[in-house]
């Protein structure tokens, strides 16, 4: 019987083989690729190399693949894609295909969040994903797990023939509606860790705290120069300061100083390998899971006033007019004599006068930020201001409250000087160091078809968005778009389809520039303590100041892209915590009616942002019972068939809370018309 079962077994798998190789002959084309799976089974796979003959370089968009033909491929897997048809040309100038999965390269190594089911000697983690459409049979049940908890599993296997795939639990992550519970869940699905392992810790403790006479030697010394920091109110860590001393020329001498991280961090320590796997400091609704343990985050590396540190510095001479005529960079010694809060250091920029030396410099500081301002959009930086809302939480995580996030002056002066430093020691790296290898932040052009769809997006709110534009002048036409629409309904539409044209910001070794800024030359040198490309950037850094010889250029290309994933994977994560926040402040608020503006449009529903916390959900068009709407994705706006009414981005509207449903993260409203 055994060896009938296993010549059957034998006989599906060449069967297989012999069926991928067929579909091989057949393809037009066959790629790498990454996979997106849908709920339905169906998903899309995302080209990781487009090195494809006979395509003239020009980019492949996702291929779709119909639920029989992913071959056990699930969310995140890498694949081989057998590409059989050419579907049509996208708006965007991308080719689209339709294709087979015919092999697995690699399984994803992020775990799925589900429930735990237990029948009897079986179990299953049951799943309400958006990317996973079959429950994970499992192999066997871990101690603490209980049935209904809420657990992380990764997929092993998916046996032909077999229903499930098949997999084990990887963390307990508790009782679902626990607030722990569901935060760890987040970081779970994103496959982020959300604790250090002992030994992590243990290398950390082992650091010494003193700062020795040898530390100093080498150290430009700026103990006795003010210096100062100014951070959020809930700060725990502070890893940039500002020093200030007026010149005897009439000119000021301000220096940049960062905590000195890699002093303590050396590469290929427990540590290092433990903060560039990490990549980022991820910042969820209620919590921070920092890069480095507290011991550096919170102690060594934090620049807290009274106590020395050791800081690497990018220290200028400016003129009154905010002229850079000077500059320097290296290691420091510091000890802060003040540290503010926004709300602090705003109150002495803002009143008549200044008598304390802090306040004078603080406000010279200030004058000298606002005028690098006004030059850095004088040159072609461009201007969002969306409003960004915070989540406040109480002692338990429970949200309270949606705030506003506002930007003022005294943010604008940290901001500037933290430009500044990170402008100037790319350009030094770039230009005084042979253009040796380096870790850019970059920033490539909009996307120029997108931009054609703003131009019809504006004109039907009476705005001109000029044609042929060049490089230069899409910001400034951008930006006077922006002003002119100040402070009406549309004015927030108008910079969310502004946003969707922009590129996303990445690490790079070949530098290209940062557009949104207007930077020829641009990296992260300023927050090493979350960002593990800014500890990058100070060895390099470092190393060029000693002359160092030039680094390996594949090694940190790698690394660079590395960083990229791991920052958006952060920043999704974060996403995915507001957004369980906010459905969980709008589950007491149903039935409540409130005035809102729309948001996004798609062929099945209306999105809305209330007001004034700017909580979205959507407004399904099948639950429209007045008219029957149709989505005209050219001009953005929803019509109706019969009374000819119309909805678009910015429109306001009225609407009720029908549901806030935290497993999917979905709120619904209904839409209240007259």
């Amino acid at each position: 019987m055994k060896r009938k079962q296993k010549n059957k077994k034998a006989y599906k798998e060449k069967r297989a083989a012999h069926l991928a190789k067929k579909r091989a002959e057949r393809a037009l084309f066959q790629i790498e690729g990454k996979v997106q799976m849908t709920r339905e089974g169906y998903c899309f796979v995302t080209p990781v190399s487009l090195d494809i003959p006979g395509l003239k370089d020009r980019e492949v968009g996702e291929i779709f693949v119909k639920a029989t033909r992913t071959r056990g491929a699930l969310n995140g897997d890498r694949v081989v894609v057998s590409v059989t048809k050419k579907k049509a040309e996208g708006r965007s100038g991308q080719l689209r295909y339709e294709g087979v999965i015919t092999q697995i390269v690699e399984r994803s190594p992020r775990p799925f969040v589900g429930f735990l089911h237990i029948v009897g000697d079986q179990a299953w983690v049951l799943m309400q994903s958006k990317v996973m459409p079959y429950d994970i049979a499992l192999k066997e049940v871990p101690k603490g797990a209980k049935q209904g908890y809420k657990v992380a599993a990764v997929v092993d296997d998916w046996p032909r023939g077999e229903a499930n795939p098949v997999g084990h639990i990887v963390d307990v992550l508790g009782e679902p509606g626990a607030n722990d519970t569901e935060m760890h869940a987040i970081l779970a699905e994103y496959g982020l860790p959300y604790r250090f392992e002992p030994f992590v810790e243990k290398a950390a403790d082992k650091i010494s705290e003193k700062i020795t006479a040898s530390d100093i030697k080498e150290r430009r010394d700026f103990r006795k120069v003010l210096t100062f920091t100014i951070d959020p109110a809930d700060a725990k860590d502070f890893d940039d300061a500002l020093s200030f001393k007026e010149l005897e020329n009439g000119n000021f001498e301000v220096g940049v100083h960062i905590a000195d991280v890699t002093h303590y961090v050396t590469p290929g320590t427990v540590i290092d390998k433990e903060a560039m796997e990490r990549g980022t400091s991820v910042y969820l609704a209620d919590r921070t899971v920092p890069m480095l343990p507290e011991k550096l985050s919170n102690k060594l590396c934090s620049l807290r006033p009274g106590e020395e540190k050791l800081t690497f510095s990018a220290v200028f001479e400016l003129t009154p007019q905010a002229k850079v005529v000077d500059r320097w960079f290296g290691r420091t010694v510091i000890k802060s004599d003040y540290r503010f809060d926004y709300d602090q250091a705003q109150a002495i920029i803002m009143a008549p006068k200044a008598t304390r030396k802090i306040d004078k410099a603080i406000k010279m500081l200030w004058t000298l930020a606002d005028q690098l301002r006004r030059e850095r959009f004088k040159e072609g930086a461009v201007s969002f201001e969306r409003p960004e809302m915070k989540v406040i939480c109480d002692e338990k995580g429970r949200p309270v409250d949606i705030r506003q996030k506002i930007s003022f002056e005294a943010n604008w002066l940290i901001e500037e000087f933290m430009l500044l430093a990170n402008r100037s020691v790319a350009e030094y790296v770039a230009l005084q160091c042979n253009n040796n290898t380096f870790v850019y932040r970059i920033h490539d052009l909009p996307n120029m078809e997108k931009l054609d769809g703003l131009r019809l997006f504006v004109k039907n709110f009476g705005y001109k968005f000029p044609r042929e534009l060049g490089e230069n002048k899409v910001s400034s036409a951008l930006n006077a778009l922006f002003d002119a629409s100040k402070g009406k309904p549309e004015a927030s539409a108008i910079e969310l389809m502004s946003l969707r044209c922009m590129s996303k910001a990445k690490y790079a070794t070949d530098n290209i520039g940062h557009y949104g800024l207007a930077f020829k030359y641009y990296t992260h040198f300023t927050s090493p303590i979350r960002r593990y490309p800014d500890m990058m950037v100070h060895r390099l850094l470092a190393s060029y100041l000693a002359g160092g010889k030039n680094a390996d250029k594949s090694y940190y290309s790698k690394q660079c892209e590395h960083a990229s994933e791991r920052e958006g994977v952060a920043a999704d994560a974060e996403r995915a915590s507001i957004k369980y926040k906010l459905v969980e402040y709008m589950q007491d608020k149903l039935g409540y009616t409130f005035d809102g503006v729309v948001s996004g449009l798609t062929e099945w529903g209306m999105y809305v942002e209330v007001l004034p916390t700017h909580v979205e959900g959507m407004v399904a068009l099948r639950d429209i019972k007045s008219d029957f709407y149709e989505f005209d994705e050219k001009k953005y706006v929803l019509k109706a068939r019969h009374s000819k009414k119309f909805y678009t981005l910015g429109s306001p509207v009225k609407v009720r809370v029908t549901r806030a449903d935290l497993d999917s993260r979905n709120i619904d409203y209904e839409l209240l018309e007259d």
